[in-house]
């Protein structure tokens, strides 16, 4: 347990930019949903280019504070965050499946960004 907090210890930067990357990039595809769902609303598209460059930048960045192997997999927090905004935003239905997959990942996310213990 002590090598996965010295992981998150070790990359929490590039960690936490990749969180608030993959959180701009969800949040600018709501954005882009939101256009076809106003008949191609071009201020709703524009905000989300916008908003999911900003998350492409931020993604960028964090690669300068971790390792790829540790960063990389934290992306898959988009499917968690796109399944709770279609949910809430969207009124989308899930599933049981649905809310075992996102345990799954959530769970892979946390034990892979744990997993950096080289020096």
């Amino acid at each position: 347990m002590n090598i996965i907090f010295e992981s998150w210890k070790k990359n929490r930067k590039g960690i936490f930019l990749m969180v608030m990357s993959s959180i701009c990039a969800c949040f600018g595809q709501l954005f882009w949903k939101e256009s076809v769902l106003h008949g191609g609303n071009l201020p709703y598209l524009l905000v989300g280019v916008l908003v999911y460059a900003i998350g492409a930048f931020l993604m960028i960045t964090a690669y300068r504070f971790g390792k790829l192997s540790v960063l990389q997999p934290i992306l898959s927090f988009n499917y968690v965050l796109s399944l709770i905004l279609g949910v809430c935003v969207l009124n989308e239905h899930i599933s049981p499946i649905n809310v075992v997959g996102v345990c799954v990942i959530m769970a892979g996310v946390l034990m892979i960004s744990g997993g950096d213990e080289s020096d």
